[in-house]
């Protein structure tokens, strides 16, 4: 098999003038389909991706990414964590390992009532590690000491509760519930707001965070006992794959824990974006396969005009995998073209989104918000390598039936 002939026949029937100006036709807007196809799925794959990750920072970066809880306590939380994270591949994925204390309560102002997810922490320990830390204002979230019982609230919260920094607010938590003549009574208590925090998502309207004493004293709990610990993980989608090893380390230490991760609160959030970011690239990939078809159209009309040249070349002892080669590299070429020229729009405009906007004057999430854009370059790959697959399956069905010509039947009334 001369292969080197099969290409440069294909290449030449690739550069000539097409005879049928229908085909020429097809093979243009087959081209421009894989241009746009590509284009459209590099972008809306980026933003959907700069989407996702914006989510994980503003929202699993304010709420526990993996708690450790054990009924008995953590006598020596920090040897334990240590022990733990002599394990190599837990260390590289656990960036940190602090106590946490985790309450529902009723937060009550002078003019409003609010359900909140309240989280105790020791500010000190949170400082490398909580995005809240770098998201409150006046550096409210590092002032919490043990025995002032200051709160800080989520920005949204605040406003709700119409209070502000030195304003009372009080703290009703089901925890410490106690039972008199009257019915239940709930464990409750007045914090001084010590400020607010804004992470620009769903947690700023039902978070808080106290002291991790002043959180345990108002659950009834001994506050030097520590029952729970929050894991901060390189990648919050990466707990359900650690949990077991991290229970199998408490394991070997004989203390029994169990786990909670994010998906309990926010994992149905996270499937709806994914689930919708797959679907936009099943949508986005039609237009490919589209285009892939068009291919086999313009590819077909090709081998009918070019029966006799393939005729004469088998005549001359072309074999039939050299002839089915001269037709997949004339497709081939056709997809390489679209699929570089969309590649190279695709990466720019994604590069370029916010600015082109801007300039345009288009403003997507409103004025001063840019469009959250993360570049893959796996998924860039997958693009390029997925449609590259496609396109070359296109060519196959055109180059048999060129295979399958009969040169004494093509060649009888010439």
């Amino acid at each position: 098999m001369n292969l080197g002939f099969s290409f440069f026949i294909g290449y030449r029937y690739w550069r000539a003038r097409k005879a049928n100006a229908f085909a020429s036709f097809i093979t243009f807007f087959a081209v421009s389909g894989i241009f746009l196809g590509v284009t459209a799925l590099i972008v809306v794959s980026s933003v959907m991706n700069g989407l996702e990750g914006q989510l994980k920072n503003r929202i699993l970066g304010a709420v526990p990414q993996m708690t450790l809880i054990s009924d008995m306590g953590f006598r020596d939380w920090q040897q334990s964590t240590q022990s733990l994270l002599a394990d190599k591949y837990l260390l590289q994925n656990i960036r940190g390992i602090v106590p946490s204390a985790t309450t529902q309560a009723m937060i009550q102002s002078s003019s409003n009532i609010h359900a909140i997810q309240m989280y105790g922490v020791y500010p000190e320990l949170e400082q490398s590690l909580s995005s809240i830390a770098s998201h409150t204002y006046s550096d409210a979230f590092s002032t919490l000491q043990a025995g002032q019982y200051s709160i800080v609230l989520g920005v949204d919260l605040a406003r709700k509760l119409d209070v502000r920094a030195g304003d009372k607010v009080r703290v009703l938590s089901g925890d410490g519930v106690v039972y008199s003549p009257m019915g239940p009574v709930p464990s409750q208590r007045k914090f001084t707001v010590a400020g607010v925090f804004e992470m620009g998502s769903q947690v700023d309207s039902s978070v808080a965070y106290v002291h991790y004493k002043d959180a345990r004293k108002l659950m009834r709990k001994d506050s030097n006992t520590i029952n729970e610990l929050r894991v901060y993980l390189n990648d919050p989608f990466s707990a359900p794959a650690l949990a077991p090893k991290v229970v199998a380390g408490f394991a070997k230490q004989n203390i029994d824990i169990q786990t909670r991760d994010w998906r309990q609160d926010f994992g149905h959030l996270f499937a709806a974006v994914k689930m919708e970011k797959n679907m936009m690239s099943l949508m986005l990939s039609l237009i490919v396969a589209v285009a892939a078809f068009n291919i086999v159209s313009a590819l077909v009309m090709m081998v009918v005009d070019k029966t006799t040249d393939v005729a004469v070349l088998k005549t001359q002892g072309l074999t039939t995998t050299s002839v089915m080669t001269i037709f997949i590299v004339q497709g081939s070429l056709n997809a390489l073209l679209g699929l570089m020229l969309g590649a190279i729009a695709g990466i720019v405009l994604t590069l370029n989104l916010n600015e082109i906007l801007t300039t345009f004057g288009i403003s997507i999430l409103g004025v001063g918000q840019t469009l959250p854009v993360q570049l893959s370059l796996a998924q860039l790959s997958f693009i390029i390598f997925g449609t590259l697959f496609i396109t070359l399956f296109a060519t196959l069905y055109p180059a048999l039936s060129a295979a399958r010509v009969q040169p004494a039947t093509a060649l009888r009334y010439e």
